[in-house]
């Protein structure tokens, strides 16, 4: 495993030379957490696609699917996304578990900068995710059962798109600390 790791810090490395660092996965993959960290790490700005849509929309991610429903969240995040390659050079972004799925975001992430998949197994990601239900749209009023049925579900559905990024992160067992001193 750690020799496994060490090949892939290396690759992560050869990706830093990238001036647009894109970090993809599941709700619950500790995207957001491990980007603020890199771009910290690396010396760049940091963006969560979802904080940006919420400060340009003046509501919560929450409220937007409630308010106006997924697909005219999925057109904002598009639009907002492709603003945040065009107007900065350089940057770590974290998506949303849903970003890469939807539209050419996927096709345009690839050809902006550097992807980077961070995978963890339904098991893991249900256990991160059942005590935050609240703040995601998509979980919030699914009971135990329902969540892990969903997250079975469309991660299946999501990997697809996910295993399209020029990096995948076998993130089982591996502490986003243990992650940046590699780095």
């Amino acid at each position: 495993m750690l020799q496994w790791l060490k090949n892939r810090i290396a690759q992560l490395n050869s990706l830093v030379k990238h001036s647009k660092i894109f970090l993809i996965g599941f709700m619950g993959s500790g995207k957001s957490t491990l980007g603020k960290k890199l771009a910290k790490k690396i010396n760049q700005p940091f963006f969560d696609l979802d904080v940006v849509i919420e400060e340009k929309e003046n509501k919560t991610i929450t409220e937007i699917f409630e308010q106006e429903g997924e697909e005219y969240f999925r057109k904002i995040e598009q639009n907002t996304l492709k603003e945040l390659v065009t107007t900065n050079s350089n940057f770590v972004i974290s998506l949303g578990g849903g970003t890469p799925c939807f539209y050419d975001n996927m096709e345009f992430v690839n050809a902006n900068g550097a992807s980077v998949y961070l995978k963890y197994n339904s098991g893991i990601l249900h256990s991160r995710l059942i005590n935050a239900k609240t703040v995601r749209p998509l979980v919030k009023d699914k009971t135990d059962d329902e969540l892990k049925l969903f997250i079975e579900d469309k991660l299946t559905e999501r990997e697809v798109f996910y295993n399209q990024a020029q990096l995948t992160v076998e993130a089982k067992n591996l502490r986003v600390e243990d992650l940046i001193e590699l780095i």
